[in-house]
This record gives C-alpha cells, sequence and structure tokens, in this order.
C-alpha cells in the first residue's frame, strides 16, 4: 500500500511572552505546507531570525496575526521597509482582526511617511472562517478570548484523501503513469486492452488530512475544544504556571496546566507550547504541562519541526543531516 502523506512544518523564531529574554525572542512562525508559507505574528527581530532559520525571506507575502498587540506586529515595519528597499516581494498580505490592522497601518504610516509604500499592503479584515483553500488545503481562522478584540487562532487542514494502493494497481495491471493520475483524482481510465477501471478498484477509505492548529495569546479554552479537536499538533501558550493562575487571570493568558487540559479533551496528538514568560524555565513548565498530556513539547526559538497525520511529531535538527530534503533544498527549489 502507499499512501502519500503530506505535512505541515512549522519554524518557531520568537517563543518569549511580552519581551525577549536571551533565549527566546519576540513571538513569530512560519508555517509551511507545499508551495505555502504563512508568518504567524512578527515581534520585532524577526527579520534576524529568518536569516538565523535559513528560511530567507522568498515568498513571505502571507502574513497572519493572531491579535494586535505590540509585541506581535512591531516586527512588520522593518520587515515592510526591507521589502520595499531590497524589492524582494512587491506585496505583503497581512491578515488580522479590524483592531490589529488599524495598528499596523498606524505603524506603516511611521514607516513610509506620507508617501504610498513601495510595495503592495493588502490588509485583509478576518472574520471567522474559511481564508484560503485550494483542491488539497484549507486555512481557516477562529475567534479566540484575549484582551481587546478582534483575536483570532488558525486551522491548517489538508483536506481527506483516498490513498492509492500500488499492490491492487499492480494486479490489475494498471502502469505507472497518467492512468494513476486519473483513478487518484477519482477519474475511471480505460486500459490498452479495453478494461475500464474504476478508482474504487485501487483506492483505500477516505482518511483525513494533517490538521495543525496554532493559537496565540489566549484567556480561555472552553470554547477552544472543537477548533482544536482531533489536530495533530496543538500550538498554544503557555505563559504562565498555575502558581500564578491569578496574573494569568488579569492579563488574559494561560498556565501550562490549562493548555495541557484543552490538549487531553480536545484528542489531540502533540501539544507544543510557546509564548512562555521569561520568568520560567522550560522545565518547570514541561512538570506542570507533561503529568496531565504527556506528548508535550515546549517550542524553542530556530525549533522547526515536521507534523503529519497519526505520525510522531519529528523535530528537523538544525545541521539539517537528519531529515530529507532539506530545509536548504526546499529553498533551492522554491
Amino acid at each position: 500500500m502507499c499512501y502519500n502523506a503530506s505535512m505541515f512544518e512549522v519554524v518557531f523564531l520568537g517563543t518569549s511572552a511580552s519581551a525577549p529574554s536571551i533565549r527566546r525572542g519576540l513571538p513569530a512562525a512560519v508555517v509551511m505546507h507545499k508551495e505555502y508559507r504563512f508568518m504567524v505574528d512578527c515581534g520585532e527581530g524577526t527579520q534576524r531570525q529568518l536569516l538565523r532559520s535559513g528560511l530567507g525571506f522568498r515568498r513571505l507575502d502571507k502574513i497572519l496575526l493572531t491579535h494586535g498587540h505590540l509585541d506581535h506586529i512591531l516586527g512588520l515595519a522593518g520587515l515592510a521597509s526591507t521589502f520595499s528597499r531590497w524589492e524582494m516581494i512587491d506585496r505583503m498580505e497581512i491578515y488580522g482582526g479590524r483592531w490589529a490592522l488599524d495598528r499596523v497601518e498606524a505603524l506603516m504610516k511611521v514607516v513610509f511617511g506620507r508617501h504610498r509604500p513601495p510595495i503592495r499592503l493588502i490588509l485583509t479584515d478576518l472574520e471567522p472562517g474559511v481564508i484560503i483553500e485550494d483542491n488539497a488545503f484549507q486555512l481557516s481562522a477562529f475567534s479566540v478570548t484575549h484582551r481587546g478584540p478582534g483575536n483570532f487562532g488558525f486551522t491548517f487542514q489538508e483536506r481527506a484523501r483516498r490513498p492509492f494502493i500500488v499492490d491492487k494497481a499492480e494486479a490489475m495491471g494498471v502502469p505507472a503513469g497518467p492512468e494513476r493520475a486519473h483513478l487518484v483524482r477519482g477519474e475511471e481510465v480505460t486500459l490498452a486492452d479495453g478494461r475500464t477501471i474504476h478508482p474504487d478498484d485501487v483506492l483505500g477509505p477516505s482518511r483525513p488530512g494533517t490538521k495543525l492548529v496554532f493559537i496565540g495569546d489566549v484567556a480561555r479554552t472552553d470554547n477552544l475544544v472543537e477548533p482544536a479537536r482531533d489536530a495533530d499538533a496543538l500550538v498554544i501558550e503557555a505563559t504562565y504556571t498555575g502558581l500564578e493562575a491569578d496574573v494569568a487571570r488579569e492579563f488574559g493568558h494561560l498556565s501550562a496546566g490549562q493548555a495541557a487540559k484543552l490538549a487531553l479533551a480536545a484528542d489531540v496528538r502533540h501539544l507544543i507550547l510557546h509564548h512562555i514568560s521569561r520568568r520560567y524555565a522550560e522545565r518547570e513548565i514541561l512538570e506542570e504541562a507533561t503529568p496531565i498530556f504527556p506528548n508535550t513539547t515546549v517550542a524553542r526559538d530556530l525549533d522547526h519541526f515536521q507534523i503529519r497525520r497519526s505520525a510522531p511529531l519529528l523535530k528537523v535538527e538544525r545541521d539539517r543531516r537528519t531529515v530529507q530534503p532539506t530545509l536548504k533544498d526546499m529553498t533551492r527549489k522554491s
């Protein structure tokens, strides 16, 4: 049997909460799927992190904002300036709530003054629902609760597909080539000997695609169980531990324990925590989360993960020797 399982990749550029630390920068990440690249938030210092990660700036024209707080958007100023000066990218599509976009517009006036920006800025006011989709992939937004209006989480979802069963195709004499491609697309084919092969003859039962849910700052989880349901990876903040639950409530954030309980209730496969306060060591976050949800990882700056349906979370080592194709190879092909 052959099942061409696709995947999402996430590179964390900044994983600190509110202010940078020696080891953690301000919030930003890049989600990749086939030809797509999405940046989620863009804190100060994101440009340098892009260069350190090896991602660079290519095809980085779609930016998703979880909300409009400054630690999540200030890096857009430098990024827009760089894009316009180097003329590498002629447009930036920025998706966010209205309040976040208003702040982005004000920020761009600081960068470019009264002059028209030399790059095209496309600001899309988000509502819950589908943002982008094609025949294999869908990106959607859902509302989350945090301080201020217009806060969103994002679902990256591959469409369900039926696996092509090579053994069956070979037994029926279906040659490798266009005939198999037609069958994968659900089209029947006629072989050279006159036999008609139907997709049901060589395709297995439908399988759900990979699902990645990405959430930034959030104050409550009871309304997130269904959006996160059955995710192969849930990325969510863990700014505090339960020892400071009152502070978390005051500022609209989660503890590591709350995030872990959400992962358990939503039956996700992997929990990746980010947006960590400088007051905690990674060990403290894990000690609170893992007794509740053992399959928990605390993301570090420049961590690169591959996420596949029903498969272990795979970390791509920065020496790029352990996973093929390497990030360098993928960039070269773009």
